[in-house]
This record gives structure tokens, sequence and C-alpha cells, in this order.
């Protein structure tokens, strides 16, 4: 199959060849002739299966048909998790439709709140945006949602673990209820079918069954932590070990990441911190540090999981455990890159005793419980794992 084959226009066909795209993936390949055709879609497909295609040459073939209604707001609108995820896909647009005259606008935070004024005070085609920072704009009456055709939900389960279900709601009720929807989602399951359900009219099911990944060398432990400062004393002993060159470590929250990497300077590490609330010139700056080993040690919030490439990060501490296993993968895989090894290291507490079981039935891998000589957890009644 082919790109031709779809009904895509042929200037989109163009940009593809250009970008030396041969054939479509198989979620491509189903969702968009689907998209084309005008009904709703649930899509479920992992990152990096070319969803993010599936989604914009539908909708910048919507661009080459007249607007439905006049005014300044966007005709696509496309909400994702994250700033990193917002400015690859407006790349991408740029990318995919290179045959026209695209008006783009990126609303999301950590990007000069003045520029975002100016882009929506114009004629605009498509906003992407992150949910908190869209609905900043609603509540400041900054942006028209009234002319949105197409409403992409980007990576809808990350949005909803990262709590915006509310903003989600808001925006979408200041949309036309006369447009057509596509969710993309890992998981279309629970939370996020419950959304689909508010957000989709009579939505056709594409499930696109998930490839294996190549498996990286990576030896993946887990410890039992009492408490925070039982895991800074973990996390001080891994750091110092000899063959340690890069970490990257992961935490929970914004204002842990601060804290953390605050108190790992104190005892002499070159470390920074990177999260949603760094403009993104900070957040850019603090990667090239890295990158430039300047650094040796980054504490950073699940922001980062899907955009760093470092090839000399061979420790990944979880110092929260991550929500689900799909995120401890991508957490995981910032490590063991260029045929280098690496090692993942997750701190439990005991609300966290299903984890092990969870990981190990998704990746195939084994998780070896251990503990750092002097530094055992007091509460000896550990987790048990069955197999």
């Amino acid at each position: 199959m082919s790109f031709t084959t779809l009904g895509l226009d042929p200037s989109l066909i163009a940009s593809l060849t250009a970008l030396g795209y041969t054939a479509p993936t198989p979620v491509q390949l189903e969702a968009i002739p689907a998209a084309l055709s005008g009904g709703d879609l649930l899509v479920s497909s992992q990152t990096g299966s070319g969803k993010t295609a599936a989604f914009l040459l539908p909708a910048l073939q919507r661009l080459h048909k007249p607007a439905t209604s006049g005014g300044m707001g966007p005709r696509i609108l496309v909400l994702t998790p994250t700033r990193e995820l917002a400015l690859q896909v407006q790349k991408s647009t740029h990318a995919y439709g290179a045959g026209q005259r695209l008006r783009t606008a990126s609303v999301v935070g950590g990007l000069p709140y003045g520029l975002q004024l100016k882009l929506l005070a114009r004629p605009v085609d498509i906003v992407i945006a992150t949910p908190g920072r869209l609905k900043d704009h609603m509540d400041r009456r900054t942006v028209n949602l009234g002319r949105v055709e197409l409403l992409v939900l980007d990576e809808a389960d990350r949005m909803l673990d990262m709590g915006f279900q509310e903003e989600i709601d808001a925006i979408v009720a200041k949309i036309p209820k006369e447009r057509q929807t596509l969710l993309f989602s890992a998981t279309l399951e629970g939370i996020v079918g419950r959304l689909a359900q508010r957000v989709t009219k009579n939505p056709r099911r594409i499930v696109i069954a998930r490839v294996a990944e190549a498996k990286l060398d990576i030896t993946q432990h887990a410890l039992v932590a009492d408490n925070d400062a039982h895991k800074v004393r973990m996390l001080d002993t891994l750091l110092r070990e000899e063959e340690v060159d890069q970490t990257l470590v992961f935490t929970a929250t914004k204002r842990a990441a601060e804290e953390l990497s605050g108190e790992l300077l104190g005892k002499g590490f070159d470390v920074g911190a990177l999260h949603g609330d760094m403009r993104q010139r900070e957040r850019s700056q603090m990667l090239q540090r890295l990158r430039e080993r300047k650094m040796k040690v980054l504490v950073a919030t699940d922001v980062a999981a899907r955009g760093i490439d470092v090839p000399d990060i061979n420790l990944v501490v979880n110092y929260d455990a991550p929500r689900q296993a799909e995120d401890y993968v991508h957490r995981i895989g910032r490590t063991g890159r260029a045929g280098r090894a690496g090692v993942a290291v997750t701190f439990l507490g005991h609300q966290d005793r299903h984890l092990v079981r969870q990981i190990e039935r998704y990746t195939g891998n084994t998780v070896s419980m251990m503990v750092i000589p002097a530094l055992e957890p007091k509460n000896r009644d550990r987790p048990r794992y069955s197999r």
C-alpha cells in the first residue's frame, strides 16, 4: 500500500515523498481514510506508530475546503498533554503541509504569553495546545473556539493522568457540537472510555496491535524505601558509584523535582531540574547542559520521559514510582541507548506492591528486588511477587 491509495490531496503526497515517507503505517492505513470520511474516531495506538500523521494529514486536507463559518479562531484544534509534544506536532504540521499556506499557533506554558496573544488575534488555521494554557486563554477571552471543525485529543490517557479532565470538558463545551472528533490514546478503556462517550458521536473504533519493541540492554532493579529520607540516602549511594556516568531521576511532581535537585546540589552533585513550570528556553538550556556533559544528574518530571536522547545516560532512577507500566517503559528508555548498557532502578513504597508484577507482564523483562548494604529497609515486611 502507498499513501496515494488513501485519498489524500496530491500536495500532501508530494510533501510526504519529499520527507522520505514510502508507505503508511498500520495506524495511518486505517485512520486516515476513516478520518477523511468525516466520522468520529477512537484510536488505540502506541507511541512511535505514526499516529501524528494519522490525524494531521486528514486535518490538513480539511483546510483545502472553505471554512464552514467565519471568524478569527482556529478551524482545527489539537490538544496534547505536554508542550514538547505540542511543539513536535506543530513542526510536523508545517512539514506535512509544506505545499500550503498555514497559519498555526502553539498555545502552551513556558512560551511568551504576549506572542500567543498576537498569534491568536490573527486568523489562524490550526491551534495546538495544552489544556491548561488553552483554558487560561478561554478565561481571559483571548481565544475564540466557535469555528472549530475538527478536534483532536492526542494521548488522551496522559492528559487525564495529568489531571486535565476539567479543562478538557470546559474546552469541549465551547466548541461547536457539529464537529469531527479524533481521540488517540494508548488505551480506550476506563476513564478514557468515559471521556470518549462525552466528546464523540457514534465513533469508529480502531485498535492497532502493539508491536514488540527491540529490547534495550537495561538491567532493571527495584528497592523498597521506608520514606523520602531513605530514598535520598539510597540515591546518594547510587550516584556515587564509579561506573555511573550521567543519571536521569524521575519524580512525580514539579515541587519534588526542585526540592530533590536542591538537596543533591547541597551534597555536591552537578544537578539540574526539568519540569513544566520552566520556560521553554530554560528547558532547552538545561538539556543542552546535559548533552554537553556539564551536568551529571537531571531530576525531571514525566514531561521529559519522551524527549531526552542523551547517549551517556547510563542510570535512570524512578525516585517516585511511575503511575503505569507504559510510563515506566518511556522513562527507562532514556538509558541503554546507542548500543550502550544501562541500569534502571525504581524505589517502591509499600503502596506500589503491584507495580513490579505489572511491569514484568507488560515488558516481558525481569525486575530484580535488591537492597543496598547498610541501607536495608527497616520494615522487613517486604512485598512478595508471584510470577
